[in-house]
């Protein structure tokens, strides 16, 4: 397909450098036609998002930090300076203290736990409010999940339940901002080879263990959840709403692994 997103415009939240989930996303927008926008928080982050930004024609990047209700007004008040309404909103960021990233659940510390929420979950709620005052014609709001909030992943401890808490904010979100033509959904993806996922322990044995017994033999890819992203986000979704969609090969459905590697 070419031109699914023409006319529409897209703030994108959470590219960390070429290999970040949200990446795959703004590019395939990109493709589509989309108009896009970006966020960072601080220099460091900025610098590695403004060259990606400049390869799909973007100049339109804006500050955030999402833990800082003052720094978010200023980021999307910036933000209104250039656009009058928004159509699509990607919220891909997430966080936790590596070292809790490890070990056991239990041993998860209240300031984390806090942290953890608040970054990964109670974020989308403060910016989704933001986002919706310029939805003036509708438009579509995209979260990033994963398998760990409802199945226990070795080592993804807090932020299961961070993404558990995501996934339920999707669905109230969802009812709430129905009538005003907003859908909101939420991607799943595999186990992706990301600075994110990188910090979990244990990361590259889940990568190699659902490579070798999803259905399809293989993890998602950039391109699949940037177009599973682009399907939300066009007129072709425009009754889906509440969703966690799984884009794993398959991974989700089984109860154990392949016969082979048993």
């Amino acid at each position: 397909m070419a031109n699914l997103l023409t006319g529409k415009r897209a703030l994108i939240m959470g590219v960390a450098n070429e290999r970040s989930i949200a990446w795959g996303v703004a590019k395939t927008f990109a493709e589509e036609g989309a108009e896009l926008a970006f966020s960072y928080q601080g220099d460091a982050f900025g610098k590695r998002v403004e060259p990606l930004a400049a390869s799909v024609g973007c100049d339109l990047l804006v500050d955030m930090d999402v833990t800082d209700d003052a720094a978010l007004d200023a980021g999307f008040a910036a933000l209104w300076d250039r656009w009058d309404r928004i159509d699509i909103l990607v919220h891909a960021i997430a966080y936790s203290d590596k070292t809790e990233l490890t070990g056991r659940f239990i041993d998860t510390s209240r300031q984390n736990f806090k942290t953890s929420l608040d970054i990964s979950c109670y974020s989308f709620i403060e910016v989704a409010r933001r986002a919706r005052e310029k939805m003036t014609e509708g438009g579509t709001m995209l979260t990033m999940t994963y398998g760990g909030s409802n199945r226990v992943t070795p080592f993804y401890n807090v932020m299961g339940v961070a993404k558990a808490a995501l996934e339920a904010s999707v669905r109230y979100l969802a009812n709430d901002l129905g009538p005003d033509g907003i859908r909101v959904n939420a991607i799943s993806p595999g186990p992706m080879k990301t600075l994110a996922g990188a910090a979990i322990g244990g990361a590259r044995k889940t990568y190699r263990h659902t490579e070798a017994n999803a259905p399809l033999r293989h993890n998602a890819t950039l391109e699949a959840i940037g177009g599973t992203a682009a399907y939300l986000a066009s007129d072709y979704g425009n009754c889906t709403t509440g969703e966690i969609i799984t884009v794993d090969s398959g991974f989700h459905v089984l109860g154990m692994p392949q016969s082979e590697n048993i």
